[in-house]
């Protein structure tokens, strides 16, 4: 049965039904195969037991029974003596068509052997069959039996061989019982008392004293016979049990693998495995191609329908409201809406037909309860439920669900008001560090470009007021272009030039954000998330029939008395108006598709967070049932290739108001949509300064040079100190670039001085006068 086990695993059945005599040999064989399947996560659909020697239309009322159950794998363990009688009843019903799988213990391959060669009548009934058959390794001393024994009988089989090394076993221990002394003698045992009136003489049966021994000795033995080595372990149970797993098809049996309690499945003999590894390359294919019932070579679905004819009941709820979802129609089919559209499509993906017939379930005053449609079809009522159903862990421990069609989770719709624009809505473009960092950066860039352009240009010279001035009023208006004064430097050009781009930038972002807020509503609400709703004591309301109660109720312990039944769309809108504290709620708590239809039709309330459940919706069908596996390969497939979202776009599109602008979302411009501008525009004012400030120390080094040349101490009382301190640097830094040069151009062979106006000491600072006297010579 273990090998049966990993048979049915192999080919990934779950369920199989068995087929066997109702002895003490059928019923351990079934129990074990039942815990064998147990242990692969698979089951025994249902137990068929034949009376011993059942006669011909009992088998068949049996078979008649088996074959309008789902599952199509039968498992086959009875006496060989009546066996095949299952396989003629099987083929008059035509049960050994394609489709079905028929596997057969060891019996059948014992009767095969044991028949007359070829027997066509017993190959033709069990065409497609699997069949195990005890392995026998070839070895040398089974080539000499065969030899000589196919001069006395018809052929040597497994079981004979078996037989044959049986007898030797009980040889071996004897020979060794006696070898150690013991005596072989008989006694009368005390229990066994003649009945009256019997004919049995049980007084006259005689017991084998020292049997113990014996056994001892039997369990013991170790020798290699003609079936391979003759050995038990600790449990008494033969070392390497193995089997051959043959297929039947035409006039013969073909070995398709073996199995081992050692190595399993595979196409390399046991005895080949023992001392190799289990992940060689020679087991990674576990068995050869079968020919299945029906002469075909695909693998059988191991399961059908067994309505024969009659349509599977599909459940579907009746709802009163989001009719778009699931409603009920005049058609044939007597429902339709998106969920039913999905299924249709999906079954039409399948690859053998399914017969349905739709029966609402409700009473079309309020929607349903979904977790008693769940219910009903673990229940057996119906064979499957469609519509908008909710996979949640309560409802998924009843039933198996397909692949989820369409997303969900629980989301809050809370009322809003509109907000009137105040006087200082012109601010809200930006955010206050965003409105800092602009003021900061303005000034900046204006004291760069100051720095710039002192030395070269007139506009940016004068008192210090003056100049204060002119820095602010340069930094500002160049966010209208509107800066009056020139740039006469190249650096103060590349400055200027990055800052203008940035500025326009800005300008842009600027208008863009104000004209989307004087334009476009603000919503707001007092329900600032889930948090603030579940500490509150506002009323709080749910769709009746929807999971949302048990959710808000078990997992966030809401009290059931804060919670409101709502069945409508309207009824949602007017609770909401009246508020928590006239009869209304403060929020709703829905489920995501039904919330977006919603506020597509009720624009002025809005979500508040996230969804906070991740879920989605599919279809229900009994546990186990190969039919959701199947629908959920189909509707993967239907949204891979747009279906799904075309027949979404069909029902649920085209809405009046769209439910996006619903979010609670900050226009406000924040630092981080620009600092990657200003980032750019820092470092090139940091170049332009540093550029600026080595030339400067470049001219000031010269500078200081010629004017000691020039005057020399003798000649002039009055000079100038050297040019050496921070104070000097200042100063020199604020001459004029023209009056730099002319005393960089002056030489000391006898050319004209310069000007005590020229050679002001750079100590006196912007003293200097715009207007040059001549020294005498």
């Amino acid at each position: 049965m273990g090998a049966i086990a990993s048979i049915i695993s192999q080919y990934q059945w779950k369920q199989v039904i068995a087929i066997y005599v109702d002895d003490d040999y059928g019923r351990g064989g079934v129990m074990a195969l039942g815990d064998a399947l147990a242990k692969r996560k698979c089951k025994i659909a249902y137990k068929a037991k034949l009376p011993p020697g059942a006669a011909n239309t009992t088998v068949e009322d049996i078979l008649m029974q088996v074959n309008e159950m789902e599952s199509r794998v039968y498992v086959i363990h009875v006496n060989p003596d009546s066996g095949l009688n299952v396989f003629r009843a099987a083929k008059s019903l035509g049960m050994m068509n394609s489709g079905y799988v028929w596997i057969a213990t060891d019996w059948l391959s014992a009767v095969i052997d044991s028949s007359v060669y070829g027997n066509p009548d017993m190959m033709e009934l069990t065409q497609g069959v699997l069949v195990l058959r005890q392995h026998v390794p070839d070895s040398d001393i089974q080539k000499a039996l065969l030899s000589k024994w196919n001069n006395l009988t018809r052929n040597g089989n497994a079981y004979s061989m078996r037989a044959y090394d049986s007898v030797w076993l009980v040889a071996h221990a004897v020979e060794r019982f006696l070898s150690e002394g013991n005596a072989i003698s008989f006694s009368a045992d005390p229990n066994l008392v003649a009945a009256k009136g019997s004919s049995l003489q049980l007084d006259s049966l005689r017991i084998f004293n020292n049997g113990n021994k014996l056994l001892e000795k039997v369990w013991s033995v170790n020798f290699s016979g003609v079936s391979g080595p003759v050995q038990f372990s600790v449990d008494r149970s033969l070392i390497y049990p193995a089997y051959d797993i043959l297929n039947i098809g035409g006039t013969g049996l073909r070995t398709i693998g073996y199995w081992s309690n050692f190595s399993g499945l595979s196409v390399v003999a046991p005895e080949n495995l023992n001392s190799s590894a289990l992940n060689s390359s020679t087991n990674n294919v576990q068995l050869h191609s079968v020919i299945w019932p029906g002469q075909i070579s695909e693998k059988p679905r191991g399961w059908e329908f067994s309505y024969h004819g009659k349509p599977m009941r599909i459940g579907v709820p009746l709802r009163t409201s989001y009719k778009e979802f699931v409603m009920q129609d005049d058609g044939p089919d007597g429902v339709k809406g998106f969920a039913v559209d999905v299924f249709k499509a999906a079954i039409s993906l399948l690859p053998y037909p399914v017969s349905c017939n739709f029966v609402l379930f409700g009473d079309g005053l309020k929607n349903p309860s979904y977790s008693d449609l769940v219910q009903k079809v673990s229940e057996n009522y119906f064979d499957a439920a469609i519509g908008d159903i909710a996979i949640v862990t309560n409802r998924t421990r009843l039933v198996d669900f397909t692949q989820p069609y369409i997303e969900s989770g629980l989301i809050i719709v809370a009322p809003a008001k509109e907000v009137e624009s105040n006087a200082w809505a012109f601010l809200k473009p930006f955010t206050f560090q965003m409105w800092c960092v602009l003021g900061v950066i303005f000034l900046f860039v204006g004291a760069v470009v100051w720095v710039l352009e002192h030395r070269t240009n007139t506009e940016f010279r004068g008192p210090p007021r003056q100049q204060i001035m002119t820095v602010c009023w340069f930094s500002f208006s160049t966010m209208f272009f509107a800066h009056r004064e020139n740039t006469v430097s190249a650096l103060g050009r590349f400055v200027l030039l990055i800052w203008l781009f940035v500025v326009l930038i800005i300008n842009s972002s600027y208008t863009a954000s104000l004209t989307s807020l004087l334009t476009v509503q603000e919503l707001t609400s007092g329900i600032q998330g889930l948090d603030s709703l579940i500490s509150s004591s506002s009323a709080i309301g749910y769709q009746v029939g929807s999971f949302s109660r048990n959710y808000l109720v078990d997992e966030l312990n809401i009290p059931e008395s804060r919670l409101v039944p709502l069945n409508s769309p309207s009824d949602y809108a007017r609770a909401l108006e009246q508020g928590s504290g006239n009869g209304g709620v403060a929020a709703i708590i829905d489920e995501l598709p039904y919330v977006e239809i919603f506020l597509s039709k009720y624009c002025k309330f809005k979500t508040v967070g996230q969804v906070f459940t991740k879920s989605g919706w599919g279809f229900a069908f009994p546990r186990d049932s190969p039919l959701a596996e199947d629908l959920s390969t189909a509707i993967l497939t239907l949204s891979e290739n747009g279906n799904l979202q075309r027949i979404h776009d069909e029902w649920l599109s085209g809405t009046e108001c769209s439910a996006d602008n619903n979010g609670d979302v900050s226009n406000s411009l924040s630092l981080s949509s620009f600092w990657g501008l200003f980032l750019i525009c820092g470092l090139a004012c940091l170049l332009a300064l540093v550029i600026f400030f080595l030339r400067i120390f470049c001219q000031y080094s010269r500078y200081s040079s010629e004017v000691e040349v020039q005057f020399p101490e003798p000649q002039i009382v009055n000079r100038p100190a050297r040019l050496t301190t921070i104070k000097s640097l200042i100063s020199f830094v604020d001459k004029k670039e023209e009056e730099v040069k002319n005393v960089l151009k002056k030489r000391p062979n006898g050319s004209q001085h310069p000007s005590i106006g020229d050679s002001q000491h750079p100590s006196m600072g912007n003293t200097a006068t715009e207007e040059q006297s001549t020294l005498p010579t």
